[in-house]
């Protein structure tokens, strides 16, 4: 299942998609969980992307902060 938002961290604004199965997969799971895809966009950049393994890891400690956050919520 799909989902899509915004979270604010400090002054970013994080647009997010994530894509979340039904189990946990080891395999293409992220961190082993049900995330199996995650794009978070920064001023119409892309700042992290997870298909099922890193194309583009997080670029900065406000982006790992959005990660975390998506982590807690849908992984």
């Amino acid at each position: 299942m799909w989902h899509e938002g915004s979270i604010k961290i400090g002054k970013d604004i994080f647009h997010y998609w994530v894509k979340v199965a039904g189990e946990a997969s080891e395999i293409f799971g992220l961190n082993g969980g049900r995330i199996i895809k995650l794009s978070l966009k920064r001023d119409g950049k892309w700042v992290s992307n997870y298909d099922r393994g890193w194309d583009i890891r997080p670029a900065d400690q406000n982006t790992e902060m959005a990660l975390a956050i998506l982590m807690k919520d849908y992984n």
